[in-house]
């Protein structure tokens, strides 16, 4: 037996970022459509995500931007409220400080920084 190649022991980021949002969209709960906005692509390469025949590339700087801050909201979403069921209840509520459901903000680049730094906010006071 040879010893592993270096690139054999490390993680492949792109496969890492994409099981990471495809498993958090599925603990939220967030559909093909809800995803392929938050991500800014197409429901067809959302769905192709979700089927694993689609991985995210830093290449495709836009999506991959909004991949990670996705999964930053997801995990900050999690240490605030501990668990999947209320963390999509969180995101589908109305919520009076946002001003809107989470659920419709994070679907534009502008609302998902913005619950971003409200949940930020909230991590903060815990």
């Amino acid at each position: 037996m040879g010893a592993l190649q270096q690139s054999e022991l490390a993680p492949d980021p792109s496969s890492t970022l994409t099981k990471a949002v495809v498993r958090a969209a599925g603990l939220l709960g967030l559909t093909q459509v809800a995803l392929a906005d938050v991500l800014g692509m197409s429901g067809a390469t959302a769905s192709r995500l979700v089927g694993g025949s689609y991985a995210l590339q830093p290449a495709r700087k836009r999506e991959w931007e909004f991949a990670l801050l996705f999964v930053r909201l997801y995990r900050s979403l999690d240490a605030i409220v501990g668990n999947e069921r209320d963390a999509g209840i969180w995101l589908r509520d109305e919520n009076r400080a946002l001003g809107k459901r989470p659920l419709d903000l994070i679907r534009s680049a502008e609302g998902l920084v913005r619950v971003l730094h409200y949940l930020d906010a909230s991590r903060s006071r815990v």
